[in-house]
């Protein structure tokens, strides 16, 4: 298996964000993750992606300003 599957706890802990917001961000599809029956999965890979996607949404902002 190539990627590493993270649950929504494992997602929050590595982001150091409370659980709440992860299922909040997630659920606005803001998050990049997918239900196995009840519970959220995500690829760790997938999860990094987003964060360097973020960094450089966040730095295009401060650029614009």
């Amino acid at each position: 298996m190539d990627s590493e599957f993270l649950t929504a706890e494992e997602v929050a802990e590595y982001l150091r964000l409370p659980l709440s917001t992860v299922y909040k961000l997630v659920q606005d599809k803001r998050l990049p993750g997918f239900k196995v029956g009840k519970h959220w999965r995500f690829r760790k890979d997938t999860i990094q992606k987003w964060i360097t996607d973020q960094e450089q949404r966040t730095k295009k902002m401060s650029n614009d300003e």
